[in-house]
């Protein structure tokens, strides 16, 4: 799949979720949503991944 592709079926979900749930919800309700959306569009889905960062001298994984 190509990036173009992909990014027009993410594109497409991002407005399948908007257009259900519309304004207003908590973060957590769009992302779960969103991430069903995703799935079903045959995209692999991971949330709430770890991300190393390196502030100054301190490691941290948000």
């Amino acid at each position: 799949m190509e990036i173009n592709e992909i990014s027009y079926k993410i594109r497409g979900c991002i407005f399948n979720v908007y257009n259900n749930l519309g304004p207003g919800l908590l973060e957590s309700a769009y992302e779960a949503a969103l991430k069903f959306e995703l799935e079903k569009a045959g995209l692999e889905v991971k949330s709430q991944v770890a991300l190393p960062m390196i502030y100054e001298t301190i490691k941290y994984d948000l």
